[in-house]
């Protein structure tokens, strides 16, 4: 028990703190002589989530012929959870001269994008193309960039009508607001007019770094909200372990976006699902290697929501979960 609560309070001095002298993430050995596909991320190479989707990405490479090492190299530019040193990795990257940079989210794409105009950047989970200007449209993503949208317009109402419905009677729902991360501020938006709509009073709890999580939810506790709406956000995505034990201790129920929070000890998701999103950054890649410009590839919508329920948390919050929504799930963990 006592390792288990240092290694967590190790996890979120790591995700909030700085450390402008680390260095750049472990990197693939390079050959000039074949195709290089640069990983940018926040997180860490050898750390879930990021270590699985680098797995779908090279299991959908593998199945387009691609096997690395043979007819194509990785390397790996890795801020280690700390964002700030997100510039220097990305340029870092740069300067390897990459043929394709591979975006892990909206923030390593802005990143990106503002250090190179030229490197083709495909992007696993980019959301607002069009405000970050992008795009035009979906269709006609502009310059270097394009890559995979789970951000769907009207999924952030559903989450919240999701939270309603997991505490029937609700009226007070809390958000767990990501100010850092540019995605946020659209679903935070999005959730606060459906809250008006359905006559839900939307009590946003904003935060920074994972340091903040447990007080973010102390004040939802205070302000009496009934269950919780958490954003999807490259944070708050590492800091689902956190997250999910500090709504457990509060007994609030509480709604994600990824189905990596529920796998983590959350309630439930609603979503899309990024492994699909990771493997499909490949068809991406493959084009590019052959010959396709960003520019020519639009960017893409994921095809399925899914629902995942965790009993084993129904339970420990004194949770009754309807026979209806145990349908409605695509995965139930037990």
């Amino acid at each position: 028990m006592q390792f288990d609560q240092l290694r967590r309070r190790e996890f979120i001095t790591l995700l909030g703190g700085s450390a402008a002298a680390w260095p750049l993430g472990a990197r693939g050995k390079v050959s000039k002589r074949r195709p290089l596909i640069g990983r940018l991320s926040t997180g860490s190479k050898d750390v879930p989530p990021v270590s699985r989707y680098i797995g779908r990405f090279l299991a959908g490479m593998q199945e387009l012929g691609y096997v690395e090492g043979r007819n194509f190299d990785m390397t790996y530019a890795m801020a280690d959870f700390h964002a700030d040193r997100l510039p220097q990795v990305t340029a870092e990257l740069v300067k390897l001269a990459p043929d394709v940079i591979w975006a892990g989210g909206t923030l390593e794409a802005v990143a990106a994008r503002k250090a190179t105009a030229t490197i083709p950047i495909v992007v696993g989970a980019l959301a607002d193309p069009i405000a970050l200007g992008f795009a035009t449209s979906d269709a006609r993503p502009t310059g270097n960039l394009t890559g995979i949208t789970p951000y769907v317009k009207g999924l952030p109402a559903k989450q919240l009508e999701l939270a309603r419905e997991v505490v029937p009677g609700a009226t007070r729902i809390g958000l767990v607001d990501d100010v850092t991360d540019p995605k946020a501020h659209p679903q935070r938006q999005e959730i606060e007019a459906a809250g008006r709509t359905l006559g839900i009073e939307v009590v946003p709890a904003e935060v920074r770094t994972a340091a903040d999580i447990d007080a973010a939810y102390q004040a939802l506790v205070s302000a009496g909200v009934q269950a919780v709406v958490v954003e999807q956000s490259n944070m708050l995505l590492f800091a689902r372990q956190p997250i999910a034990e500090a709504a457990v201790s509060k007994r609030l129920p509480t709604v994600y976006g990824y189905r990596e929070h529920v796998e983590a000890g959350g309630l439930v998701s609603y979503g899309v699902n990024l492994d699909w999103c990771n493997h499909r950054v490949a068809y991406y890649v493959d084009r590019i290697l052959k010959g396709a410009k960003p520019s020519d590839l639009p960017i893409e919508f994921p095809t399925e929501i899914e629902m995942v329920l965790n009993l084993k948390t129904a339970k420990a919050l004194g949770l009754q979960i309807s026979p209806m929504l145990l349908t409605r799930a695509h995965e139930v963990i037990e």
